[in-house]
């Protein structure tokens, strides 16, 4: 999109999304491929011949343009708006396994960039600790937006019936190796067997559903570990459950702690990635190694401790005053404002 503010333009986007007959796919299973392989060669020339978009489709005279993802570093720095300053915008845990077979890429286009930002201070730690060598732009953290009130007015929007007096612990994330549910599922079991009840309903999907669908089965737990798939509102149910629970071997900055925090529900968490700037252990919520045996003493403590877990639900009354949402637009507003002056 392009943002014009009194004589500065901004460009942030991606080529290609201006083609309103190939957004409207027909039915037609044939002529949808068709269209599809249509797309992709389009874009493919977009991306090897960059001036023909920027130059007739987007009218690219921006001041400063901005790669708001690593999948976009390449369309930004290609852009034939050689004037224009660009702005690179990492999210990611560059140590991820699967974005392996992007990093070299990644690495060589960050220090090309005139300014950069990390999306939390751990995703720029473990870069730097990572790469010692590599020689980064001018750059800061600055963490994501919330937006607080739409997350509250979903949050109200019905209340779930769990069928159950037992405590309830919510997860909501892609159903994918790393995100731990397979470790989380076998710590439900035990905490079932030493006489621990509660249920655990899990908000998402991805490739690891049937895997953890079998698990449940063969573990007995169907009707207390719920996968639920993915869900359009998952937040009534992180406001009605007792606690959230995360048990990721990896992640970046996931909103869905921010949000968490917003409707002031106690969370379990894996110190990793981006969590422990959010999250202080045993005051606003509680965080564990990826550990099972550290998981099953975390469960169970929220369940049996009420002292802690109302201590947690005292100090999450004041969770909104650390997402200030202007100081951020304005930390991103000085940044493009400035490198446009250069």
């Amino acid at each position: 999109w392009k943002i014009y503010q009194n004589d500065l333009s901004i460009d942030s986007g991606f080529r290609g999304e201006e083609d309103s007959w190939l957004s409207n796919f027909t039915d037609n299973p044939i002529l949808k491929k068709l269209q599809l392989l249509a797309r992709g060669l389009k874009l493919a020339i977009y991306r090897k011949f960059p001036a023909i978009p920027d130059t007739l489709i987007l009218k690219n005279d921006a001041d400063v343009e901005i790669a708001t993802g690593y999948t976009m570093f390449t369309d930004v720095l290609n852009s034939s708006n050689k004037k224009s300053k660009k702005i690179g915008w990492l999210h990611s845990d560059i140590t991820f396994p699967k974005l392996q077979p992007a990093v070299p890429l990644i690495l060589k286009q960050i220090p090309k960039f005139d300014y950069f930002i990390f999306g939390s201070q751990q995703t720029k730690e473990i870069l730097v600790k990572t790469y010692p060598k590599l020689k980064l732009p001018d750059n800061q953290v600055i963490l994501n937006a919330i937006p607080i009130d739409e997350i509250k007015k979903k949050a109200a929007e019905f209340v779930p019936d769990f069928d159950t007096s037992d405590p309830v612990f919510v997860s909501v994330g892609r159903l994918h190796s790393r995100k731990g549910y397979r470790k989380l599922m076998e710590v439900h079991a035990r905490l079932l067997s030493d006489g621990f009840p509660h249920k655990i309903y899990i908000i998402g999907d991805g490739e690891e559903m049937e895997k953890l669908t079998n698990l449940s089965q063969e573990l007995g737990v169907m009707h207390s570990f719920i996968l639920m798939g993915s869900l359009l509102n998952p937040y009534p149910y992180v406001k009605n459950a007792e606690f959230f629970i995360m048990p990721s071997e990896s992640e970046g900055w996931p909103l869905i702690i921010a949000d968490t925090l917003i409707l002031q529900k106690p969370i379990i968490s894996t110190a990793v990635g981006g969590i422990p700037e959010m999250i202080r252990h045993q005051d606003n919520g509680y965080l564990i190694n990826y550990d099972s045996k550290e998981m099953y003493a975390a469960m169970k403590e929220f369940m049996t401790n009420k002292a802690l877990v109302s201590k947690i639900q005292d100090n999450l009354k004041d969770s909104e005053s650390q997402f200030d949402n202007q100081k951020i637009f304005d930390a991103v507003e000085n940044i493009i404002i400035n490198l446009a002056k250069r």
